[in-house]
């Protein structure tokens, strides 16, 4: 569990503080996950100056903003490209990607999918609030089959992704789900990303009071308090889930580590290559 820093020390060593207030919707869990995140590089004893992070487009994009790093804001679902470059021209960084659901899964699902196919070093937190937040409330690829979005007036009659389960069947190396409602242990969970060697892809569920909430009152609720709450009632831990039915299962969210295992990690073998390309040059 991530030790409870000074909230003092933690503000003044890693926030932009001129940056304040965020432009964040009242209720939204964003400022949660920056908390977690700040939490977790503390208790990592990484060098501020190590980290990078690549955002994509929406709510979650804004999160650098606020916080001391360098960064790169770059096109819609592209993070994972970038960040594929910055670290194959950086190895010594510390790479974390910031999308949310539709930016990681829909416009971007081609890039995330091989990132983690090709387990690279890099540590992807996407936050799911099961809809486009800052974009309008269009449905996301995890909007729950029935819910409302302004493009399913009517209803969601697609499917949702289980973004977890993809990047296990992807080949990602560390597979994660937390939630809002439970900070510290999101902070843990985002630590353990940090420091996994290979492609970590870390999910949160997160609340949108006003795009998803006020179109969606019957599943979560509409304000943040309400929809915190529903996270906290309806979260089950993953040795829990191991054994429940299908039934059990209904309106669940079933957090914990999924996947933690070490395969050889990408930029392992494009030095293998470097070497073997520098011994046959000394040959000829």
């Amino acid at each position: 569990m991530a030790k409870l820093q000074p909230q003092k020390e933690l503000l003044q060593t890693y926030f932009v503080t001129r940056a304040l207030p965020t432009t964040w919707c009242p209720g939204c869990g964003c400022g949660i996950i920056t908390q977690a995140l700040v939490r977790a590089i503390h208790q990592s004893g990484i060098e501020k100056t190590k980290f990078a992070f690549v955002t994509g487009i929406g709510c979650n994009g804004f999160i650098p903003r606020y916080i001391d790093f360098d960064e790169l804001h770059v096109t819609h679902g592209r993070a994972p490209a970038y960040g594929t470059g910055l670290k194959l021209a950086r190895p010594d960084l510390t790479v974390i990607l910031i999308q949310g659901d539709g930016d990681c899964f829909s416009i971007g699902g081609n890039h995330i999918i091989h990132a983690a196919r090709r387990n690279i070093d890099l540590t992807a937190i996407v936050s799911n609030n099961f809809i486009y937040g800052r974009t309008g409330g269009q449905y996301s690829p995890m909007t729950p089959i029935g819910d409302f979005a302004t493009t399913a007036p009517y209803g969601m009659i697609e499917p949702a992704f289980d973004p977890c389960k993809i990047m296990e069947a992807a080949g990602a190396s560390f597979v994660v789900r937390g939630t809002v409602a439970s900070p510290f242990q999101l902070a843990t969970f985002i630590e353990k990303g940090i420091k996994h060697k290979g492609f970590s892809f870390i999910e949160i569920v997160n609340q949108c009071p006003v795009n998803y909430g006020r179109r969606n009152p019957e599943r979560m609720g509409v304000t943040g308090p309400n929809m915190m709450k529903w996270l906290k009632d309806h979260t089950l831990p993953l040795e829990k889930a191991r054994g429940a039915s299908l039934k059990e299962l209904e309106d669940k969210v079933v957090t914990g580590i999924f996947v933690e295992k070490h395969t050889p990690e990408y930029f392992e073998g494009v030095q293998k290559i470097r070497e073997k390309c520098q011994r046959n040059q000394s040959e000829i």
